[in-house]
């Protein structure tokens, strides 16, 4: 999970109506009073006592009043601490593993369609947004490229990845290079930089570009500076990942408002934010929870993220996740996330 929690931490009783209080309103959505505390609670305690204990916990930032007569709600802060320390987690029953069993079916040599069954149970098992990304290769290899020059100052870039994929992408240049211009730079890069992995490609050829300068003639230099070009833009087939149930999060009325479904609908369709939090992922160990600005991603500064990563063998090759309001039932959706991880590696297994 994320970084566990260095603030104060309340007493046990605290603790206790903490957790009722974060209980009832993920139940309800409304601001918690002292009077349903007291009720809820199960202590023997005057409603006194109970504001006491609540303006100690606002203080500690674990609880806020968002208006001055009403109840309170949590912070990500008690949310935070309700996670790490104080939740009860749910395990899916058999009955519930059974049906997530049926649904990761597929064949893994389809993993758009394999994942896509997967991210649309996770959003019917919770009622939110499922995601997971597609099983990726261990690494992603340069095998060959080639350049072909085209009219007017082009160049068709052929890249061969991982063996099968082929990558096409048109570069404009400065200048027309001719066939035997492009043939040289080519032959350098394949005899330099064939079966290493796409990133290493990357950074390994800047690194050389700089180190080879002086030496290298400043056509050949151009040309290879291109090829930078094509390894920038190349596309990374392990980059992919399926999203469903977006609209479900227009049924919570913390996240209803119109520029905020505005802002999330953006954000799943911009590929490379939503990644880079599942990247966060990919190398922990179980399930991540990701309360509110613990994100880095303002827009998601109101909802809670659960992934888990899914192995095969010893390798990492994706996460799977929820997106959701900070108000969800953590007990149930942290088991199902993990649950369907361990399942999904199964399945892969299988049929691997």
């Amino acid at each position: 999970m994320s970084a566990e929690t260095t603030n104060p931490v309340p007493n046990d009783r605290g603790q206790h109506l903490l957790r009722v209080l974060i209980q009832r309103y993920i139940q309800d959505g409304m601001p918690v009073g002292s009077r349903t505390l007291s009720k809820d609670a199960g202590l023997d305690l005057s409603p006194a006592t109970i504001r006491n204990v609540m303006s100690d916990l606002e203080e500690m930032g674990l609880v806020s009043a968002p208006h001055t007569s009403a109840g309170r709600v949590p912070t990500p802060r008690g949310y935070r601490l309700f996670v790490d320390t104080l939740v009860r987690y749910r395990q899916p029953g058999d009955t519930e593993i059974r049906r997530i069993q049926a649904q990761i079916r597929g064949d893994s040599d389809n993993p758009d369609g394999f994942v896509g069954a997967v991210s649309s149970m996770l959003s019917d098992f919770t009622s939110m947004a499922g995601v997971v990304t597609v099983p990726r290769a261990h690494q992603t290899t340069l095998r060959q490229i080639e350049f072909l020059p085209l009219s007017e100052n082009r160049v068709l870039v052929i890249l061969v990845v991982n063996d099968t994929e082929v990558q096409n992408r048109i570069l404009h240049t400065d200048r027309d290079y001719s066939s035997s211009e492009l043939q040289q730079a080519q032959n350098f890069i394949n005899a330099h930089y064939a079966g290493l992995p796409l990133d290493k490609v990357r950074s390994q050829l800047l690194d050389d570009l700089d180190s080879t300068r002086d030496s290298m003639n400043q056509t050949m230099h151009s040309i290879i500076s291109v090829a930078q070009s094509a390894m920038d833009g190349a596309s990374d087939p392990d980059n992919k990942y399926v999203v469903a149930g977006e609209t479900n999060l227009m049924d919570f009325a913390e996240l209803s408002n119109v520029d905020t479904l505005r802002g999330l609908f953006d954000a799943f369709s911009r590929k490379r934010l939503i990644l880079d939090l599942l990247d966060r992922s990919i190398n922990a160990k179980g399930v991540q929870i990701f309360i509110g600005e613990e994100s880095g991603y303002q827009i998601f500064d109101g909802c809670s993220v659960i992934t888990a990563p899914y192995h095969v063998d010893d390798d990492t090759i994706g996460v799977l996740g929820v997106i959701g309001p900070t108000r969800m039932a953590y007990d149930r959706v942290v088991p199902i996330v993990d649950v369907t991880a361990r399942l999904l590696e199964s399945a892969l297994s299988q049929n691997s």
